[in-house]
């Protein structure tokens, strides 16, 4: 089992505006296998170590210093905290402070040392969390699965919710062949159907309005095809897990959400690097970093997508200008992270992808403007 503690956007967009004298930030891969986790504690220790050097070269104040280093170090031998990890391990650190955060995603090891946060990889965290609602459908039972990132699977009470298909029906059995009634046979049982998911969806809606968590429907045909037609969740997918409901437990079909949320975000990019073609057209893409920088500022970028290992270092001025650092030091911080907070500080959308997954080749980041010019 997966620990897992994401930070919300608006999170994010706080620590983003952090500024400290000495900003530590650590991203360390880790393992949810507790015994195999002593090497990812060594790594940690010395990757300590150089971002405590690295403000020593800069003749950081040695009091501040001391407090940076408690606070980086108060977990450092905590068996208890290196028990319970995920794929990656998080550490925003300042004299004054320390956040940690296990995320599900397995990144590469980095740190940082400037006055901000280096934010790219919580951003790449909580662009693809991994977190989904699963409707287990069938005739005889629905319930709703909470997913959460790492493949926890979590019970979702849903008041008003059909027991079954048959009971909502006020029958013993939708498998009635008699002609009794208004309705009978396989047109019957249609209508029934319609009925119980119609049901199903006037339930879910109050509980998910407001959410955008992808929607994934277990069960099998005609009942999860029919459901795609009476939804009016803006978020189901089309994607099914095809199983029979009542033989697998919400932790199975938890294991089943991987690789079809896989599939949605896959779609979700190629409909991206489609849109930023068409905005190209019409003078509403950068990948010039520059530009982009200036257009953050003025609240010009509508979405912007980054390469996750890619790192300028420089600084950037209050009206977008940068200059380049020629290497990367304590007064220094990655541009691209700084102007990835500006977009999402005016309201814009951030993604961090992999490099391969950027509509230009090889850029450092691609923009889509709210406007020409």
């Amino acid at each position: 089992m997966l620990h897992i503690d994401l930070p919300a956007a608006q999170e994010i967009t706080e620590l983003s505006r952090e500024r400290a004298d000495a900003c530590v930030s650590i991203y360390l891969p880790t393992t949810p296998v507790t015994q195999n986790v002593g090497a990812a504690r060594i790594e940690y220790g010395n990757l300590v170590k150089q971002a405590l050097a690295q403000l020593d070269e800069a003749g950081f104040d040695k009091r501040r210093r001391a407090l940076l280093e408690e606070n980086l170090t108060t977990f450092a031998e905590d068996d208890a905290f290196w028990a319970l990890q995920a794929h990656t391990l998080a550490v925003l650190a300042t004299p004054d402070k320390i956040r940690t955060y296990r995320l599900a995603n397995k990144l590469s090891q980095a740190f940082d040392v400037s006055d901000r946060y280096y934010l790219k990889p919580l951003l790449r965290a909580v662009a693809f969390p991994h977190e989904a609602y699963v409707l287990a459908l069938s005739e005889g039972g629905v319930r709703l699965i909470e997913v959460l990132p790492g493949g926890v699977a979590q019970p979702v009470k849903v008041p008003n919710l059909p027991k079954d298909a048959a009971s909502h029906a006020g029958k013993t059995s939708l498998n009635d062949r008699s002609h009794s009634g208004r309705i009978h046979g396989d047109e019957g049982q249609r209508i029934r159907h319609l009925q119980y998911l119609h049901a199903i969806d006037a339930a879910l809606r109050p509980l998910l309005v407001g959410h955008t968590a992808p929607l994934i429907v277990a069960g099998v045909n005609p009942l999860a095809s029919l459901f795609h037609q009476v939804n009016r969740y803006h978020h189901l997918v089309r994607q099914t897990i095809s199983v029979n409901p009542d033989e697998t437990t919400d932790q199975e079909l938890a294991a089943r959400t991987a690789p079809v949320l896989d599939e949605v975000y896959a779609e979700e990019l190629a409909k991206l690097k489609e849109v930023y073609g068409n905005r190209s057209g019409v003078g509403r893409t950068s990948t010039d970093l520059s530009d982009v920088a200036r257009a953050a500022v003025r609240g010009a970028v509508d979405l912007l997508m980054v390469d996750i290992d890619q790192n300028v270092q420089g600084w950037m001025d209050e009206d977008g200008g940068i200059r380049f650092a020629a290497a990367d030091t304590a007064d220094s911080y990655d541009l691209v992270d700084e102007v990835a907070a500006h977009v999402l500080g005016t309201g814009g959308r951030v993604l961090a992808v992999r490099k391969d997954d950027l509509p230009v080749p090889g850029a450092a980041l691609c923009a889509i403007l709210r406007y020409a010019g």
